[in-house]
């Protein structure tokens, strides 16, 4: 028998909740480190769990005090939890969300081994401007003081850190979520045919370029729909005015929490299209390339390491480059369908080759 941990994991909204990246390296990383007898505890947003179980699937959830808003709801949760764990007997904590920075003091003091996940380049992203740019920066600074071990999704973002704050870093990817089935009596409700849409997941924030794609779409001469999975859980003006778009050829649907639901959009679709402009390993862009989808991604380091092993076309930041490739896709279809036909996503992207260079990483130190 190897040696037995108890980990604490913090900094997303918690367990079972699906939501975003985070939550899904939660949910599979947990479940996989209990089956191998190691002890997990999940902080949790209080406010998103209406019932409050102490135990599922053999994973200890904590409920801590949040204030749901666009800034402050993951700083509060983590105060409270870091100081939960802080006077616990677990010995191992993983961090998600490089924001939780600054709380690495709090850990480094009680002398707990601690790994920070930070993600993407939030100080880059508009909806940080000014003063929430610049924590970003300084907590992601921080934390590659504070932690003990860093752990970036992608090797383009491990060269950043290296480069920017002068610090290694652990590569380890995401997985996907999808399951592969026949089933897509869904795409009747959103009166959809197969082949005969394309698909943008994510969330409807300006880095993602949604408005972008949509318009570049409609300038284009394809006579296919647009179908726009995603939102965001407040109010502003970038999500209302990309809405705004609405028609009977471009399709929002919300989120779509329904992995089943979700799979079959991307199954069926013509294309899947990536706007996706900051950050490293993107789990939208992992579960088209788990279906093996014919991929539209904007053109950034990032997407071109995830797509290196696939045949894929890439636009430029314009509605008009946009309007150009998905003419150039649907003239070269059939020639990228043949390209990918044996394509098989990487190991790097497997949910049990993920878990166990966690597991490694937290047992070596």
């Amino acid at each position: 028998m190897g040696k037995k941990l108890k980990i604490a994991i913090i900094g997303s909204r918690g367990y079972p909740y699906v939501y975003s990246g985070y939550e899904t390296l939660v949910k599979e990383l947990s479940e996989r480190l209990v089956n191998k007898g190691h002890k997990v505890r999940i902080y949790c947003h209080s406010s998103l769990f209406k019932k409050k179980p102490r135990n599922l699937n053999g994973i200890d959830l904590v409920y801590t005090p949040s204030i749901e808003t666009k800034f402050l709801s993951q700083f509060i949760n983590s105060f409270f939890s870091f100081l939960h764990v802080c006077f616990s007997n677990f010995d191992t904590v993983l961090v998600v969300n490089s924001a939780n920075g600054t709380f690495g003091i709090l850990t480094k003091v009680f002398q707990k081994k601690t790994f920070i996940n930070v993600d993407g380049l939030e100080w880059l992203r508009p909806k940080w401007k000014g003063f929430g740019s610049l924590y970003f920066k300084l907590s992601s600074k921080l934390a590659t003081l504070f932690f003990d071990e860093i752990i970036t999704d992608s090797v383009e973002m491990s060269k950043i850190y290296l480069e920017k704050f002068n610090k290694k870093s652990n590569v380890i990817a995401y997985g996907p979520t999808m399951i592969k089935s026949e089933e897509n009596l869904f795409l009747k409700q959103y009166k959809l045919k197969e082949k005969e849409y394309y698909l943008i997941v994510g969330r409807l924030i300006p880095d993602n370029n949604s408005g972008l794609i949509i318009n570049g779409f409609i300038n284009s001469k394809s006579s296919k729909k647009i179908v726009i999975v995603g939102d965001v859980p407040y109010n502003d003006y970038y999500s209302k005015k990309v809405k705004g778009l609405e028609s009977e050829r471009v399709i929002f649907t919300g989120y779509v929490k329904d992995q089943i639901k979700l799979s079959c959009l991307y199954q069926n679709s013509y294309a899947y299209i990536h706007g996706h402009e900051f950050g490293g390993t993107n789990p939208t862009m992992i579960n088209a390339l788990f279906l093996n989808c014919q991929i539209l991604a904007l053109n950034t380091k990032f997407n071109f390491e995830m797509l290196k092993n696939k045949k894929a076309i890439y636009f430029e930041k314009e509605i008009n480059s946009i309007s150009k490739k998905i003419n150039e896709l649907e003239r070269n279809y059939l020639s990228l369908n043949k390209k990918n036909k044996n394509y098989k996503i990487p190991k790097i992207y497997d949910w049990n080759y993920i878990s166990n260079k966690y597991e490694k990483l937290f047992l070596n130190n």
